[in-house]
C-alpha cells in the first residue's frame, strides 16, 4: 500500500494523516518512515483506544527501547513518532514531549573483500539460471537477477534504492538513474557506464514482454516491487552456487566494493583526488563527504598509494633533517 493511500485507525488518525501529507509535500518521506508510523498508529490504538490526542505515556511507551533492539534500531523505529509529536506540539494538538534520543550507530562490520574470481563466478551463476519448468516467475528471475545485481555492482546503489526504482526513474536513453527513494530523504542521480545501460535496456525489453505496462523497473510477479527477502535470498543462493558458503557475504557489500575500487583507481594528485571523492559521495547518495571518508579506512594499500603520489612533492618542500 502506498503512503498516499495509507489509512490510520487510532484516535489520532486524522492528525497522522495531516502529518503524512505535510511530510510528503516537503519531500521528507520514504517507505521505512511510512511503515514505522503505521506501527506507531497500531500501538496508539491498543495503548489508549479512546484517546483523541497523543499522551505523554503513549509516546514514552513507544519510544522505550525494547530488549530485542539495538540502540540504532530503536532510534530508527521511533524517529517518525518523535517527528509527529513535534508536529503536533507546534500546532497545539498535544503536550507530549519526545524523550531524549541520541543516534547510535550499530557496530560497523568489515565488508567482504571480493576477488575477481568470486565475482566472475557469481555473475556466471546469474547468467546461467535455469527457469524451473518455464514457470513465469522463474523466467522472470532469470531475466531480473543478472541485471539487478550488476546494477548494484556497477553503480554502488543501495539495495533498497534499486528495488524501489520505478520505470520513469531510469533514463535508458541517457544512462541516468533518478534515485528518488533513498536512505533518509535525499534524492540523487547515478550516471551509468554505457555497458550497464545496455544491460538495463536488454532487461527492460525482456521484462516488458513478460509484464506489459509494468510500474516498477524491477517488478515482482505479484505486481509490486521486490522486497528485501527476495534480494538476500537470491544473492545467497547464487553466491553459494558460485563460491560455496555465503556466511558473512551480503548484497550490500557490492556497494562497499564499488566505493573501494573507485578509490583504488585514482592515480592522481591530492587536489584531484578531493574532487573525485566529492563526485563519489554525490553518486553514492551520501549526505556529506564525511560518510564517504569511511571507505578510505578499508581500502587496501591506500597508505602506499598516498606516499607514492605525494612523497616527491613533500620532500621537495620540506628538506631532509639529519639526526645530530
Amino acid at each position: 500500500m502506498s503512503a498516499t493511500s495509507r489509512t490510520f485507525s487510532s484516535g489520532i488518525a486524522g492528525q497522522l494523516g495531516a502529518f503524512v501529507r505535510q511530510r510528503m509535500a516537503s519531500g521528507c518521506w520514504n517507505d521505512t518512515y511510512a511503515e514505522n508510523l503505521r506501527l506507531f498508529d497500531l500501538y496508539c490504538s491498543r495503548a489508549d483506544p479512546s484517546a483523541t490526542t497523543l499522551s505523554q505515556a503513549t509516546l514514552d511507551g513507544w519510544c522505550e527501547k525494547r530488549d530485542t533492539e539495538s540502540p540504532h534500531t530503536c532510534y530508527t523505529r521511533t524517529v517518525p513518532a518523535r517527528a509527529f509529536a513535534d508536529y503536533a506540539r507546534q500546532r497545539g494538538l498535544t503536550d507530549a514531549v519526545p524523550p531524549e534520543a541520541r543516534y547510535v550507530r550499530d557496530p560497523v562490520s568489515v565488508p567482504h573483500a571480493f576477488t575477481d574470481g568470486e565475482l566472475e563466478r557469481f555473475f556466471e551463476a546469474c547468467d546461467t539460471i535455469v527457469p524451473y519448468r518455464d514457470r513465469p516467475e522463474s523466467v522472470l528471475r532469470k531475466v531480473t537477477c543478472p541485471a539487478f545485481f550488476r546494477l548494484l555492482y556497477s553503480s554502488g546503489m543501495r539495495t533498497t534504492e534499486a528495488r524501489l526504482l520505478r520505470r520513469p526513474d531510469v533514463d535508458l536513453a541517457h544512462g541516468v538513474i533518478d534515485v528518488r527513494r533513498s536512505k533518509g530523504h535525499d534524492q540523487h542521480y547515478v550516471a551509468l557506464h554505457e555497458s550497464m545501460t545496455s544491460v538495463l535496456r536488454d532487461y527492460d525489453a525482456a521484462a516488458e514482454r513478460l509484464q506489459p505496462g509494468r510500474e516498477w523497473f524491477f517488478q515482482s510477479p505479484r505486481g509490486g516491487c521486490y522486497d528485501r527477502g527476495w534480494v538476500s535470498d537470491n544473492f545467497k543462493r547464487l553466491w553459494e552456487r558460485a563460491n560455496g558458503d555465503a556466511d558473512g557475504v551480503v548484497p550490500y557489500h557490492l556497494r562497499h566494493y564499488y566505493a573501494t575500487e573507485n578509490i583504488m583507481s585514482w592515480d592522481c594528485d591530492p587536489y584531484e583526488a578531493h574532487d573525485r571523492l566529492l563526485f563519489l559521495s554525490k553518486s553514492m547518495g551520501h549526505r556529506d563527504v564525511g560518510s564517504t571518508l569511511y571507505y578510505l579506512s578499508i581500502v587496501p594499500a591506500l597508505a602506499d598509494k598516498m606516499r607514492r603520489l605525494t612523497e616527491a612533492t613533500l620532500n621537495a618542500t620540506v628538506p631532509e633533517v639529519w639526526d645530530d
